[in-house]
């Protein structure tokens, strides 16, 4: 969704907007690092390049940045929340965005390389001064002055044609060949700006240009629309994919979908719906890997899990309702679900997703599994109380216990 620019005003009319930043983990270890996925879009919000609020974000956390400019991929090492950054970003903008005197986005940065510093005027009121350069971000602006070069070209054709309009008052005599044919330096110069706009690479750059300005309306648009709408156009990207027969490896795609359009949480309702039916224990093992880029350490997104679980026993009662146990426990073991999420669910029937009796039903079918879960945390609890364990042990443990619980289930069930 979309923030104000100085989210310091509270009034939601307020004209400068920015898209909320999309943040994406990758990587595991030494090579962990979150990959911003919209930092063009907030860039372009605040009329600065993308590459100065990753650096700002670098020098803030003490950590490297990586920019691909061509692949719109602006990376910081390390793993760090949307929220983190997003709040960071408040710090970009106070030093970097706002008016001094009068608070307005509205700014334009003017490096001088040889003194070595940077000016900053207001379009609002009119503010012209210096910035502050002590931050560590000054001296890579220094190094990489934002591009001006659109403005400079359409002020120097404005300057040349106002000078072929008004050439006859500049007293000297004005004939008829000086109107229709100007000077050979003049005409060739005229020449190569209309090259510049009509060959095959300029109108490419053209296309390419509106193509980037079209995504980043749409995105802006798509995150101001409702939920519901949102869960549409992800319902739609997934379902589309699916017809397509590309949703097998497409699970990268998928959650950068669902990031775009701020319903990550949700997601597993939608793909259990599209991707799951009475077969869904043989689907479980084969989408695995897409449920987990959602699930995993996502407790609400194991809610809707087991919501989108729920209105699948509805539409598949008699093939689903014997096996729900069976299912959950299923979930269990390929870790898109947690215990303590299963558990809460147990103790509450919900009429949210399916009718208040099918969902009794629903939860008198898991009990033997539930019982089962709740037995193996008591034991597990028990024989570790008096222990000191190591990460090792721990996790042999966690292992020992899924099993334990799947034995006892299996014989309670002969």
């Amino acid at each position: 969704m979309s923030v104000n620019v100085n989210r310091s005003v509270l009034d939601q009319f307020y004209r400068y907007k920015m898209p909320r930043i999309i943040a994406k983990v990758e990587g595991k270890g030494n090579g962990i690092k979150t990959v911003i996925v919209n930092m063009t879009d907030v860039a372009k919000s605040l009329n600065r390049p993308p590459t100065y609020p990753t650096k700002f974000f670098g020098c803030e956390l003490g950590a490297q940045t990586q920019f691909d400019a061509k692949n719109d991929r602006f990376i910081v090492n390390g793993s760090h929340e949307a929220n983190k950054l997003q709040d960071m970003l408040d710090g970009f903008i106070r030093k970097f965005v706002l008016c001094p005197e009068c608070d307005n986005p509205e700014t334009d940065l003017h490096i001088n390389a040889k003194k070595q510093t940077i000016g900053n005027s207001c379009k609002a009121c009119g503010y012209r001064g210096m910035l502050d350069t002590r931050h560590k971000l000054c001296t890579f602006i220094l190094r990489n002055p934002p591009e001006d070069t659109g403005s400079a070209k359409k002020k120097e054709k404005k300057s040349k044609k106002k000078d072929k309009e008004n050439g006859s008052s500049d007293g000297e005599a004005a004939n008829h060949n000086d109107i229709d044919a100007p000077d050979a330096v003049d005409r060739d110069d005229d020449d190569e700006d209309w090259a510049e706009e009509t060959t095959e690479e300029a109108q490419q750059r053209r296309m390419e240009e509106i193509s980037t300005h079209a995504k980043n309306l749409t995105l802006s648009e798509d995150l101001e629309k409702p939920l519901e709408e949102r869960v549409n156009l992800f319902y739609n990207f997934v379902k589309h994919k699916k017809e397509d027969d590309a949703v097998d490896s497409s699970d990268k795609e998928i959650l950068a979908e669902a990031e775009r359009l701020d319903v990550k949480d949700m997601a597993p309702l939608i793909l259990t719906e599209l991707l799951m039916d009475e077969n869904i224990r043989d689907q479980i093992k084969k989408y695995k890997r897409h449920f987990l880029r959602f699930t995993h350490n996502n407790k609400k997104a194991q809610k809707y899990l087991l919501g989108g679980f729920e209105c699948l026993v509805k539409l598949h009662q008699s093939q689903l309702l014997p096996r729900v146990p069976l299912v959950l426990k299923d979930l269990y073991d390929a870790d898109l679900l947690e215990e303590d999420v299963i558990l809460a669910w147990a103790e509450k029937v919900s009429k949210k997703y399916v009718s208040k009796e099918l969902a009794k039903e629903i939860h008198a079918k898991a009990a033997p599994f539930v019982k089962w879960l709740k037995e193996a945390e008591e034991e597990s609890e028990g024989s570790g109380a008096d222990e000191e364990e190591d990460e090792d042990n721990v996790e042999k443990k966690t292992a020992s216990k899924k099993c334990n619980v799947t034995t006892k289930y299996f014989k309670s069930c002969l």
